[in-house]
């Protein structure tokens, strides 16, 4: 008898849905595409003799167990020097604070395992991370969204949400992806003393904080946090951190790490053994090395430039070639920026005529709307483009855009 697999699959599994950026690479790695779809890094500051060179140390000095199984934990000098880098900066961890994770999609993953149950409420940032809402809708998340300004989430209904009980609040609060926003320092301590009173966690998505290239550093809702706490032994608050080595070194590591409660970490290391056993041991050990001896922050600098250069090349680029119906935010770091059309333009429409008339790719912003709409909206990505490309892919897209904005007149 032929297996009818549609009807052995789990409930969950009619929540997930492709992602939509995914779908997108399978067109945009034709050569003659210009896209700004992707949350691609750019592979120019990839430091490929580097990690040779690094990658060499470790098999020659640590081979066997650089590639043999080892703690769920992660490595534990690894874990160690994260942990003495965020008591520097204001957080006093020790090491049953960290989590080593294989990225930090995987971080959401574990964090919706173990918080969501089918019909639980999580408070979110409209628009958000399309990767978590992948992740947390095959649990059952619902949501209650936030809108936002170029402050960031605007908080004036926070209140009445968190009084519905929501299970936890997720926050992007620098250079969000899609929006490319940073929630204001006010913002930011509203939001920490609204779940404090509340007794409700945030999980802060903290992946694009080191890619600031304007304006002043702002301490994480972490920080925030620690501020607040009486017990200065080790972290014990309300904020759930997340960040990754991918926008500082490389996503092809798939490296990332959760900074919470030791209590909170024992529970992910346990669903964590449960899905993959432990983090590769031989990347942890790279990664190690390279944030010892320096590299990483001296290599940092030189991403923030080339990072500068390409968003300045993409809002001069809009400046010039869109019409004056389109407005975008002006991140002052990250990687993406986003547009905004006139009610009754569909970017979905838009992204298929782009690639079939002009080979330009965005991504619609509809996907990232978690209680939906947003079809007017859409993600543009600066980091994985040079300027010339940039300048280009921008022409092009503006042709298509007053096309459609002629016809709807």
């Amino acid at each position: 008898m032929q297996i009818s697999w549609d009807q052995k699959y789990a409930k969950r599994t009619q929540r997930m849905k492709s992602s939509a950026i995914r779908e997108l690479l399978k067109i945009t790695e034709e050569p003659d595409v210009i896209s700004f779809a992707g949350g691609l890094p750019a592979p120019e500051v990839f430091p490929v003799e580097k990690f040779a060179e690094v990658a060499q140390k470790v098999l020659s000095e640590s081979g066997p167990q650089a590639l043999q199984y080892a703690a769920t934990e992660g490595y534990r000098p690894l874990r160690e020097l994260l942990a003495q880098l965020a008591t520097q900066d204001g957080v006093t961890t020790s090491v049953e604070n960290i989590l080593i994770t294989t990225g930090s999609q995987q971080a959401l993953d574990l964090l919706g395992k173990i918080l969501i149950d089918p019909g639980d409420f999580i408070v979110i940032e409209s628009p958000t991370y399309m990767g978590t809402l992948q992740a947390w809708s095959s649990y059952g998340a619902e949501y209650l969204p936030l809108p936002s300004d170029d402050q960031g989430m605007i908080l004036d209904s926070l209140e009445e949400l968190l009084q519905r009980g929501p299970k936890a609040i997720y926050s992007l609060p620098n250079f969000q992806n899609p929006s490319g926003r940073t929630l204001s320092l006010e913002r930011r301590h509203q939001l920490v003393d609204a779940a404090r009173r509340y007794g409700i966690p945030i999980l802060e998505d903290d992946a694009y904080a080191r890619l600031r290239f304007e304006g002043e550093f702002l301490p994480s809702l972490q920080q925030v946090d620690s501020a607040l706490q009486n017990d200065s032994s080790s972290y014990q608050g309300n904020v759930v951190h997340l960040s990754t080595f991918s926008k500082v070194l490389s996503p092809g590591l798939r490296l990332g790490w959760v900074i919470a409660p030791p209590q909170l970490i024992s529970k992910l290391v346990q669903a964590k053994q449960g899905t993959d056993l432990h983090t590769p041991t031989f990347t942890q050990m790279i990664a190690y090395e390279m944030l010892r001896d320096g590299f990483i922050e001296q290599h940092i600098p030189i991403i923030r430039e080339t990072y500068r250069i390409r968003r300045d090349a993409m809002l001069e680029a809009l400046a010039q070639y869109f019409p004056p119906e389109a407005t975008w935010t002006h991140p002052e770091g990250g990687m993406f920026l986003w547009i905004t059309l006139p009610e009754g333009i569909d970017t979905a429409r838009l992204l298929q005529e782009a690639v079939e008339k002009e080979r330009v790719a965005c991504v619609p912003g509809a996907a990232f709307h978690p209680c939906g709409g947003g079809d007017n909206t859409m993600r543009l990505n600066f980091s994985n483009s040079s300027p010339e490309k940039i300048r280009e892919g921008i022409k092009r897209l503006a042709r298509v855009l007053s096309s459609q904005l002629a016809t709807s007149r």
